[in-house]
């Protein structure tokens, strides 16, 4: 089984404003720090096509934001995403186009791709979504461990990342299922699907099905 972790193998990044970001990080965690930053910096240069609505909050052509939605700077949502009721946006977020941020998701210091649906009682911290991942409702991103020490990703080594905080990674096409925890540090793999209701530690395949933490299907 295929366990990639490295970004360059985990993601296809087009959305221009993001392509630096990812090419300089070979490692999808090496991002995580670099965020707020990152944004900052794209505020400054003023983004071409986007509109500043609030202090440090930017967004994009055509998208929509319930009254009801919180975002905190620094952000840049990515044009033609859709904003849903009760969402909050606790800052160091960027997010490229036609993402779905749903009712009553939480997301802080994070980085979005295009077409990516958090849409209902997500929360998502410290975390890499890739192109068209998908999180069913209630699914979370558990970004600390109960001891408190830094994450190590576990694969067929172990990744010591230095970082007291991080979420879940999910590559381009990850589709996770209703009531999901992804436990911090998970990796799932290009166009793999998990199983509803289940709980993921570490790295996971490409082109997968998870069924459970230890009974993991490839497609065909």
């Amino acid at each position: 089984m295929n366990k990639c972790v490295k970004t360059n193998e985990l993601f296809d990044c087009k959305t221009t404003y993001l392509s630096e970001l990812f090419r300089g990080s070979e490692y999808p965690w090496d991002m995580l720090p670099k965020i707020k930053d990152y944004v900052l910096s794209l505020i400054h240069s003023k983004l071409p096509g986007f509109t500043e609505i609030a202090e440090n909050v930017w967004v994009g052509e055509n998208v929509t934001i319930a009254p009801t939605a919180t975002i905190c700077g620094p952000t840049i949502i990515g044009s033609g995403t859709e904003i849903r009721p009760g969402a909050y946006i606790r800052g160091s977020v960027i997010c490229g186009s036609d993402c779905v941020i749903g009712n009553s998701s939480e997301l802080k210091n994070c980085v979005l791709l295009d077409h990516v649906q958090v849409p209902h009682y997500n929360y998502v911290g410290d975390s890499v979504l890739g192109n068209g991942a998908h999180m069913g409702a209630g699914s979370i991103c558990s970004n600390l461990k109960s001891d408190g020490q830094a994450v190590v990703i576990h694969s067929d080594c172990d990744y010591e990342t230095g970082l007291r905080k991080i979420g879940g990674i999910l590559a381009d096409g990850a589709d996770i299922g209703c009531g999901c925890v992804l436990n911090p540090g998970t990796v799932i793999g290009k166009n793999t699907s998990v199983y509803p209701l289940t709980a993921l530690r570490g790295v996971y395949p490409e082109n997968a099905i998870v069924k459970a933490a230890d009974c993991i299907v490839l497609r065909k």
